[in-house]
């Protein structure tokens, strides 16, 4: 236990690095691009005088460090400061939006893992035969298509031609549970094709890696069927790789749907921080880059911990 402990402390010490690493990388990289907030919100035909006095006014005008560092000293207190653009506390706006990231990884996540850990067993229990390579096919090919184009192709299928699902995810408050599933079904389709093709094939890899030990072969030498054979010996002690890359793909889900909801217009964190890039609000790109960045590191550390906990053994050295 003590060695969970210790490793669970140095995982959130090396995430903590990461997190201040990305911070910095975030804001010099907004910081360089071409323009402001003030210049985007006045526009072209501004005078000079006052774009310089609405750049005083936002604190733009000061050195780039004396910004990052007043930035990183109320991040260290929680706060995380106004939007450049409307003045609104970040938090608040995180708060409306982060929900429905969740919501959407959530049900992409239903979708996607019973789905892409049943079939990888089933490639598994038959391994060479017309199903596994029909299903190796198939899953390359998902792998190889980008988020965006995928998300293209089902909107034209089951948005246009066949009109089953809107084009455009519009999740509001107030919706029902059963609409707004209707509603991001398109979405969480596109990233459960993009996600199920990675864990179906490592579930596949994990278990016949398993199927090769000395212990299968006394199974089999005894006369146990294939079947019981996968889900009752080999299944345990794959555990520790498929968790982890279900984990793994579970922390692409939250983090990976920029594209996802920039297509399907879906008011989530990653359209908010694509509109803020747009308007040069630098502190809140920060904010949701660095929530991005936590749930990775997170749900990293989560996966060490689940896999430790099915397979002990992990803990020490060969």
């Amino acid at each position: 236990m003590g060695t969970i402990s210790t490793l669970i402390i140095k995982r959130l010490a090396l995430g903590f690095f990461v997190l201040w690493i990305v911070s910095l990388i975030i804001f010099l990289g907004v910081s360089l691009l071409p323009g402001d907030v003030a210049s985007e919100m006045l526009g072209q035909s501004a005078l000079p005088e006052t774009v310089a006095a609405f750049r005083g006014e936002l604190g733009l005008d000061l050195p780039l460090h004396i910004r990052y560092l007043r930035w990183l000293s109320g991040l260290l207190t929680g706060d995380l400061g106004h939007s450049l653009a409307n003045g609104r506390p970040i938090s608040e706006l995180i708060s409306e939006r982060l929900g429905n990231t969740l919501f959407l990884a959530g049900v992409a996540a239903c979708f996607a893992v019973p789905v892409s850990v049943f079939l990888g067993l089933l490639t598994a229990l038959y391994r060479g035969s017309l199903f596994d390579r029909i299903a190796n096919v198939v899953t390359l090919t998902w792998i190889s298509f980008p988020e965006f184009f995928v998300a293209y192709i089902l909107i034209m299928f089951l948005s246009v031609h066949l009109g089953w699902f809107p084009s455009l995810s519009a999740v509001r408050e107030g919706d029902s549970l059963i609409h707004a599933v209707y509603l991001v079904v398109l979405p969480s389709v596109t990233l459960t094709l993009v996600v199920a093709a990675h864990m179906l094939r490592m579930t596949r890899a994990a278990v016949i890696s398993v199927l090769g030990s000395p212990y299968i072969e006394m199974a089999k030498l005894k006369g146990v069927a294939q079947r019981r054979i996968i889900f009752w010996h080999a299944l345990p002690n794959a555990l520790a790789p498929i968790i982890n890359v279900v984990v793994i793909d579970m922390a692409y889900l939250i983090v990976g749907v920029v594209v996802v909801e920039v297509v399907f217009v879906y008011p989530g964190l990653g359209q908010l921080m694509i509109d803020s890039v747009q308007r040069r609000d630098v502190p809140v790109v920060q904010a949701c880059s660095l929530i991005f960045a936590a749930t990775y590191v997170l749900l990293n550390m989560i996966a060490d911990v689940l896999s430790i906990a099915t397979n002990p053994r992990l803990l020490y050295r060969k």
